[in-house]
């Protein structure tokens, strides 16, 4: 989801809401214009490309504890991360990664107690929340929440807007967001109502994970990392939802994702699988390393029980 849009701007969506977008729905669903690979991102230019790739990401020796317990749980994570690269991390249920995904978007529950964050040339530690979104730094949460009062049209464009405002861009007005939302969502392959519902409000598990990717296709990323994208999706949602990530990757963004299946590897290929252990990565490889991993479990990859 989204990171930094302040809720409390939000309006409550009304009958007289949902009223208006069915008259934009009805007056631009002729004219509505097909999805496109590309992505339209307020921070996109058309510099430096070529070349070899840029760094994007430099974590050395990155050690973090829970604010208020003060139990460690990330204990000297190191990772480079290239543009137009994507990296997996994989590992058991506690070994950190949802804890280093969440680190590195400035969650409040955690507390850096060591190591360094470069992003895009920035200490990203130093960083508010939203200044990391503004940046480009986006994240797919595991199990994205509800909003009730909230429509996703209004969530969208208020995210978006707070962007471009921060860069110095002008905002889109509610039609001319519409017209700029509504073909991203066959990118997702989702119908034109869902702008209308709330967010994730009675939304099925694959509707919830189509929604988090519709929400990097409409914002951007340089850096987009999902956390366990695939968790709850039949093979028809991890397939759509493949496809919109596979689309969204270009020579100059990233992917970071967590995830603890195989599967998700056979539909978005990644350069590098990095496996985490009490909160260190402690092996990295290719694909070859997840298939090692389906086939006998930790214990074949650590050389020891995990």
């Amino acid at each position: 989801m989204a990171l930094g849009v302040p809720y409390s701007s939000f309006r409550i969506c009304s009958p007289v809401d949902t009223q208006r977008r069915h008259f934009w729905d009805r007056s631009l669903r002729i004219s509505r214009p097909r999805a496109t690979v590309a992505v339209d991102t307020p921070s996109s230019t058309d510099a430096d490309r070529g070349g070899a790739p840029k760094l994007l990401l430099e974590v050395k020796d990155l050690s973090a504890v829970i604010s208020e317990s003060k139990q460690p749980i990330l204990k000297g994570v190191n990772l480079t991360v290239h543009e137009g690269e994507v990296h997996v991390v994989m590992g058991k249920n506690g070994s950190g990664k949802s804890t280093f995904a969440k680190v590195l978007v400035g969650h409040p529950d955690y507390e850096i107690t060591g190591g360094s964050v470069i992003y895009k040339g920035q200490n990203l530690l130093e960083m508010e929340t939203e200044d990391r979104a503004i940046a480009g730094l986006f994240m797919s949460f595991q199990s994205p929440v509800e909003i009730p009062g909230v429509c996703n049209i209004d969530f969208l464009n208020m995210a978006y807007n707070a962007r471009r405002r921060k860069l110095g861009l002008q905002e889109l007005g509610p039609i001319e967001f519409y017209g700029y939302v509504a073909p991203k969502l066959e990118l997702v392959n989702m119908k034109i109502d869902f702008l209308n519902r709330n967010v994730n409000e009675g939304f099925s598990g694959g509707e919830k994970k189509r929604n988090e990717i519709l929400q990097l296709a409409v914002l951007g990323a340089d850096l987009a990392i999902l956390d366990e994208i695939d968790s709850g999706l039949d093979v028809d949602a991890l397939r759509d939802v493949a496809a919109a990530v596979n689309k969204l990757l270009t020579p100059k963004n990233s992917f970071l994702m967590i995830t603890h299946y195989l599967r998700l590897l056979d539909f978005i290929k990644p350069m590098y699988v990095h496996i985490m252990e009490n909160g260190r990565i402690v092996k990295t490889g290719d694909i070859s390393l997840a298939q090692v991993l389906e086939k006998e479990g930790y214990k074949a990859i650590s050389g020891s029980q995990i």
